[in-house]
């Protein structure tokens, strides 16, 4: 069997089956050429449910007289230049295969006459052969397309077609989520020779909000709450529709992406889950939502039609949707708001209290990984030490094995820190040599001090929400004052805990997997005590690793006081710890 180049005609065909599904497909693709071409005003005529006649009118910036046989060719397009654009594209359209794909079934007229450019220009294409004729016309400034007969040559297709009527419910439809995603464009969609739809500018508030009201219905804009939450370079905003306004029926159910409509699992199933148990099998969410991202972290190249996204960092997006939609939820529901608990010497960083408002991510700039160790004073680390009598003496043998390491190097030269041996995973101790032989470092006993004193505060990207069972919820309560002293920050709302800040070096571990596990160490009265509970816990589970854990104090290893050291005269012992670790 011979392999052959498809002619253009057939190859464009193949495209139309793809991106011209029925007349809506049509409005849409051109549509969104007169939105990249900067229209403020936008004019569709539909006869017969588009099967006879659409015909779009811009004042775009319109298409230059050289460039119209070249417009109607099959991958021509303004939007892209080179491969790299593909990646952050930021035009509604960028395939350049709406217009030949158009024009290869049906009977297609473009018009057109840039701002600079003396009179207008038409070129006509028709059906297969695809033979495009230019010539002078009369237009004013912008664009016009005319779709004649759509489907006139592929008789299989037009039969697939339904009535007039559902075909321009489909035309409505579309025109009403692409008014809704330009408030600054003005809208006329006629039907028949009939007026359906006429929508001005809406530049104000008001304005926006009275396209809301005339788009999805006086009771949606009356009930619904405008939202706007952002998290770094991600925003989301528009109106979500308040639970008990919820109904069997969806009335609006809107998303877009960068300005683009989608209808995106993703969005979709954040959305759903930020509702959660507010609603009941029967009821439909309502929103009409705005996520704004930067291009380059979208992928808007994975449908023909451009219906669905690619998200670099789903995990983050999906996340960020639910926090922000939740946070909102929860004030529209307006809740009365439960008794703060006592902490004492302390400013509340704990609060056990019903969201009073969207919290949420907040535009803090905090980015993963932007937190650094904190330092301690002097005078803390002698207190430490004080209150610790093995420490201090830690503090006096280690102090020792790092000035025989500064002078262990050939020439003489200086160590920075003596060398570590991380014993396998699980066992919470580290080894390193001194004079007299080996010294094992108990890790969780050496670094709870320094957390204490380290307790500052890293704010998570985004809130994590833990469901508790009311045993959990008096531990948590009970473990307030200690939670805040160990750099957690931490919001109580009926049974879900809703964690905002760990100490920085926690935040990097899976805080859902271990931290309801850890409530009942967290009882105790002495901080040291919980917080060395807690870090044997971490470490003989695996959720933190002793070289993370090193990894995170390696700017206070000169510091003499910070391990808890004990002497080791046999090697043997240390293989057997490494044998049972490895067990």
């Amino acid at each position: 069997m011979t392999i052959k180049i498809l002619p253009p005609q057939l190859a464009n065909q193949i495209a139309a089956g793809e991106v011209v599904e029925r007349p809506a497909s049509v409005v849409k693709e051109l549509v969104e050429n007169s939105l990249d071409a900067g229209a403020s005003q936008i004019d569709i005529d539909i006869e017969k449910g588009g099967s006879k006649l659409i015909r779009i009118r811009d004042n775009g910036s319109g298409i230059a007289e050289q460039e119209l046989v070249l417009a109607l060719s099959r991958h021509a397009t303004s939007k892209i230049t080179e491969l790299d654009d593909l990646a952050q594209i930021t035009s509604l359209g960028f395939r350049g295969e709406a217009l030949a794909s158009i024009s290869s079934v049906s009977r297609l007229t473009l018009t057109s006459k840039p701002a600079g450019q003396l009179a207008a220009w038409q070129a006509q294409a028709e059906g297969r052969d695809m033979a495009v004729t230019v010539k002078p016309a009369a237009h004013p400034d912008g664009t016009s397309i005319e779709v004649v007969d759509l489907f006139f040559n592929t008789p299989a297709r037009r039969k697939f077609l339904r009535t007039d009527k559902t075909e321009f419910s489909h035309i409505d439809e579309l025109i009403k989520r692409l008014a809704l995603s330009r408030f600054d464009v003005s809208w006329q969609l006629n039907h028949n020779g009939q007026s359906v739809r006429r929508l001005p500018q809406a530049t104000s508030d008001n304005a926006r909000r009275k396209r809301v009201a005339m788009l999805c219905g006086r009771a949606f804009a009356e009930q619904a709450a405008y939202i706007e939450n952002s998290c770094g370079t991600i925003k989301l905003s528009g109106w979500l529709l308040a639970p008990q306004a919820c109904q069997s029926q969806p009335v609006c159910q809107y998303s877009y992406v960068n300005g683009r409509m989608m209808r995106d699992k993703l969005l979709n199933h954040a959305i759903r889950q930020a509702y959660g148990e507010l609603l009941t099998a029967e009821q439909q969410p309502g929103f009409v939502l705005y996520l704004e991202i930067a291009p380059a972290e979208v992928d808007v190249n994975v449908h023909p039609a451009k219906h669905e996204v690619r998200f670099h960092q789903a995990r983050l997006v999906h996340d960020f949707v639910v926090s922000a939609l939740t946070d909102a939820l929860a004030q529209l529901a307006d809740e009365q708001t439960m008794p703060q608990p006592q902490v004492a010497d302390t400013a509340a960083a704990y609060q056990v209290t019903a969201v009073g408002g969207v919290a949420g991510p907040r535009q803090s700039g905090v980015k993963p990984g932007s937190w650094s160790a904190g330092s301690r004073s002097s005078g803390s680390r002698e207190s430490g030490a004080a209150e610790n009598p093995g420490l201090l003496q830690a503090h006096q043998q280690i102090h020792y094995l790092q000035g025989q390491y500064a002078a262990a190097s050939n020439g003489g030269a200086p160590t920075a820190e003596p060398a570590l041996l991380i014993l396998p995973a699980g066992q919470g101790f580290a080894v390193t040599r001194g004079p007299d032989g080996l010294v094992l470092l108990d890790l969780a006993a050496s670094v709870a001090p320094l957390w204490l004193a380290d307790n500052n505060k890293a704010p998570l990207l985004l809130p994590l929400r833990l469901q508790l069972t009311d045993s959990e919820k008096q531990q948590l309560i009970a473990a307030a004052s200690l939670l805040q002293q160990l750099g957690f920050d931490i919001l109580l709302k009926d049974n879900t805990a809703i964690v905002r800040a760990v100490a920085p070096w926690l935040r990097s571990t899976s805080l859902s997997q271990w931290l309801l596990h850890a409530l009942p160490l967290l009882q105790a009265a002495k901080p040291v005590v919980s917080s060395q509970a807690l870090l044997s816990m971490l470490l003989s589970s695996n959720w933190l690793s002793s070289a993370a854990l090193i990894n995170y104090f390696a700017g206070m290893l000169t510091d003499d006081s910070k391990w808890l050291a004990v002497p080791l005269d046999l090697s043997s012992s240390i293989m057997a710890l490494s044998q049972q670790g490895q067990q």
